[in-house]
C-alpha cells in the first residue's frame, strides 16, 4: 500500500488537479453555455445523448460504505412512543381498551400483523390465551365489600379496602400490594402478571396496578415493559455501556451476520457489535472473534511456557515435561520409550543410553517433523496473540491519558494563549488513538485464521501502513505541553489525526468488501453450529 508520503502527495496532486479544472476548463464550459455553437442544419437527425445507464434517480445518490451498517439510536422516550403509537392503532382497530389492546400486543411479541389476523378468525380463543377472559364488564375499583374475608390472610375487618380484577377474583388490597411488588420487584415480572387465584390466566392491566402500588413501583413496572417490548423485538438492543437506556435500532438478519460487522455507537458514544454483546470487533466477523476469544482463555495463559519446556510424546501426542536429567523418556499414557534429544524409539539407540549421536533414524526424524509442525503451530498463534494483547494494552492505556486530556487541554490554553476550541486537536487524536488501536487488535484475530493469498498481502499491507500512522500520532500524543504548543507540531498532529482515521476506513472497506463477496478464505468454518433442541 502507498506510504503516508506518497498518500498525502496523491492529495495534493488530485487537488491540484481540480485547481485546474476549476479554472481554464470550467469557464470554458461557462462560455460555450453562453454563447452555444450555432446548429449543424446539414445534419437529418440528431443524435441522442447516452445516458451510460444513469437514471435520474441515481444522481446524487452515494454508496454506502461496506463497513457501515444504517442503524437508529431510540431514547426512553422513543421506546415508549412507539408502544403508545402501536397501541393506539390496536384499539381504534379493535374498539377494545388501550391497556387490553396492550396486554393483547405484549402476548403476540409486539406482531401487531399476526394479532389482527388471529383475532378476526377466532377472537375469543385469542382473548383467553392472552389472559384476557373476564366474568364482568365492570372496570376494576377499590371497594369495601361487607362481610368480605380476604382468602390470603383472612382478614374480615369492616370497612377493609378490597380489589378484584374482572375475573372476579377479589382480595384485600394489602395482599394484592404485596404480591405485587414481589413480582414486579423480587422476580422482575411485568408483561404477564396474573391474578393470585389458583388457575386463573387473567393479566393485570396498567390501570388496575396504578390504582394499587406506590408511583415508585409503577416506576420499576414501566422501565420493565420497556425492557420487555425491546427485547422482544430482534431489531432491537441495549447499549451495553454502564447506565445507559439507549436502545439501538438494525434491520440486520442473523444470517447476514457471515458477510458483515454490523458495528453501531450509540448517543452516548460506546461502539460496539450489533451481532453479538461485546465492543465493536471490526474487521472480525462474530464467529470468529467468538472461537479467538475461546482460544485465547483457553491458549494464551500457558502457551509460552509450554513452547519453552515440554515436549509432545511421538505416540500419542501428549505434552511431556522433562523433570530429570535422564534422556531416556517413558509416556505415562501410552508408555511409549523415546529418547528425549532426537524424539527417536529408545530401542534403536543400542548402548548409547544417555549421549545421543543418532540423528537419521526413521522413528526419530518422523517425530521431530510432528514435533515441528507442532510447535510451528504454536508460535504461529502466538505471534498474533502477542500482538492482539498488545495493542488491547496499548488501547487501555491510550484510555488512560484520554482521560488526563482534558487536563493537558487546559494546561496547553493556560500557556499558549489558544481558546479551548483551537485544543480541541489534542481530544481529536485521543479518539483517533483508541478508535485505531481497538481496529488493529481484531486485525490479528482476523489474520490468524486467514489463508494465505493475494488478498491476505493486500491486507497485511493496509494493517501495516495503520500500525506505523498509529504509533507515530501517539509518539507525537505524548510529548510535553511546552512542545505542543508548537504551532508547526500542532499542524502535524491534526494532519496525522487525519491520516490514521482515512488509513482505518481504507483497512476496514477493502476488508468489508471482500468479506461481503465471500472472497475471504478462512482456515475454520465461521459459520455458528445449529442450536439443538434437546426438549422432548
Amino acid at each position: 500500500m502507498d506510504s503516508e508520503e506518497e498518500y498525502m502527495s496523491g492529495m495534493s496532486t488530485d487537488a491540484e488537479g481540480m485547481q485546474e479544472y476549476s479554472g481554464d476548463e470550467m469557464s470554458a464550459a461557462e462560455e460555450s453555455h453562453k454563447y452555444p455553437a450555432a446548429p449543424d442544419f446539414e445534419d437529418d437527425f440528431d443524435e441522442p445523448d447516452p445516458d451510460f445507464g444513469i437514471s435520474s434517480k441515481d444522481i446524487g445518490k452515494t454508496k454506502q460504505p461496506a463497513h457501515i451498517v444504517s442503524f437508529k439510536v431510540l431514547q426512553p422516550s422513543d421506546i415508549q412512543h412507539q408502544q403508545d403509537a402501536m397501541i393506539n392503532e390496536v384499539n381504534m382497530i379493535l374498539d377494545m381498551r388501550k391497556e387490553d389492546a396492550a396486554i393483547m400486543l405484549r402476548y403476540f411479541r409486539w406482531n401487531k400483523e399476526r394479532l389482527l389476523e388471529d383475532y378476526m378468525d377466532r377472537p375469543d380463543k385469542v382473548l383467553e390465551a392472552a389472559g384476557l377472559s373476564s366474568n364482568t364488564a365492570a372496570l376494576p375499583k377499590l371497594e369495601a365489600v361487607p362481610g368480605f374475608m380476604c382468602d390470603i390472610c383472612c382478614e374480615d375487618e369492616d370497612g377493609m379496602q378490597t380489589f378484584a380484577l374482572r375475573c372476579g377474583h377479589r382480595y384485600c388490597v394489602d395482599c394484592y400490594r404485596q404480591y405485587l411488588t414481589q413480582k414486579i420487584k423480587g422476580e422482575g415480572e411485568a408483561a404477564r402478571i396474573q391474578c393470585p387465584a389458583d388457575g386463573c390466566g387473567r393479566i393485570l392491566d396498567s390501570r388496575s396496578l396504578d390504582l394499587l402500588v406506590t408511583p415508585e413501583l409503577t416506576g420499576r413496572y414501566r422501565e420493565l415493559l420497556n425492557r420487555t417490548y425491546v427485547e422482544d423485538k430482534d431489531i432491537f438492543k441495549w447499549c451495553p455501556a454502564p447506565d445507559c437506556p439507549n436502545v439501538v435500532e438494525c434491520g440486520l438478519k442473523k444470517k447476514d451476520l457471515e458477510k458483515i460487522v454490523p458495528s453501531v455507537e450509540c448517543l452516548c458514544g460506546y461502539r460496539f457489535c450489533f451481532g453479538c454483546p461485546i465492543a465493536d470487533h471490526q474487521p472480525a466477523p462474530c464467529e470468529l472473534v467468538k472461537r479467538w476469544l475461546k482460544k485465547c482463555a483457553d491458549d494464551s495463559e500457558t502457551a509460552n511456557w509450554i513452547s519453552a519446556n515440554t515436549k509432545e510424546c511421538p505416540k500419542c501426542c501428549s505434552t511431556i515435561e522433562k523433570n530429570g536429567g535422564c534422556n531416556h523418556m517413558t509416556c505415562r499414557k501410552c508408555k511409549y520409550e523415546f529418547c528425549w534429544m532426537c524424539m527417536g524409539l529408545w530401542s534403536e539407540h543400542g548402548t548409547s543410553w544417555y549421549n545421543c549421536n543418532r540423528y537419521e533414524e526413521k522413528s526419530g526424524s518422523e517425530a521431530r517433523d510432528a514435533q515441528a509442525k507442532s510447535r510451528t503451530s504454536l508460535e504461529r498463534y502466538l505471534h498474533y496473540y502477542n500482538r492482539y494483547a498488545n495493542h488491547e494494552q496499548s488501547a487501555r492505556l491510550d484510555k488512560d491519558i484520554a482521560q488526563k486530556t482534558e487536563k493537558k487541554m487546559i494546561q496547553l490554553q493556560t500557556t499558549s494563549g489558544m481558546s479551548w476550541i483551537e485544543v480541541q486537536y489534542l481530544h481529536s487524536a485521543s479518539q483517533a488513538l483508541q478508535t485505531c488501536r481497538q481496529t488493529l487488535k481484531w486485525t490479528y484475530a482476523f489474520a490468524f485464521y486467514l489463508a494465505r493469498n493475494n488478498l491476505t498481502e493486500i491486507f497485511e499491507d493496509n494493517q501495516k501502513d495503520l500500525e506505523m500512522a498509529v504509533e507515530n500520532l501517539s509518539e507525537m500524543f505524548e510529548k510535553p505541553i511546552g512542545e505542543l504548543s508548537d504551532p508547526k507540531l500542532k499542524v502535524d498532529i491534526m494532519d496525522k489525526t487525519s491520516y490514521c482515521n482515512k488509513r482505518r476506513v481504507i483497512l476496514l472497506e477493502d476488508t468489508a468488501e471482500n468479506l461481503a463477496k465471500s472472497k475471504w478464505t478462512f482456515n475454520a468454518d465461521l459459520v455458528a453450529p445449529p442450536v439443538v433442541n434437546t426438549r422432548r
